[in-house]
């Protein structure tokens, strides 16, 4: 059983370091790319780029990176596991 909370909270600190990391990659370039006059812009297919980057790039990025986490350190984990211990300690008693 404890093994199960270990990966639920490596998993936990994993998926709070990747929002983080999207807020992080969101605000810098939103902001970075973003502060300044409008007319001194660039642009990347039409939109301003700190727009592009922050919300275009930034989201297909970011759901990538996901993917490869779950599919690399994330575990199945059967939800009806504590259930199963408490019947392989009750058949002990009978």
């Amino acid at each position: 059983m404890r093994k199960i909370f270990r990966q639920a909270d490596r998993e936990a600190y994993i998926t709070l370091g990747l929002y983080v990391f999207f807020f992080l990659w969101w605000t810098l370039f939103a902001f970075g790319l973003g502060a300044g006059d409008p007319d001194e812009y660039s642009y990347v297919l039409g939109l301003p780029a700190w727009f592009f980057y922050s919300c275009v790039a930034g989201y297909p990025a970011v759901t990538l990176i996901l993917w490869l986490v779950v599919r690399r350190w994330f575990a199945d984990i059967p939800l009806d596991a504590a259930n199963d211990d408490e019947r392989d300690e009750n058949k002990g008693d009978e």
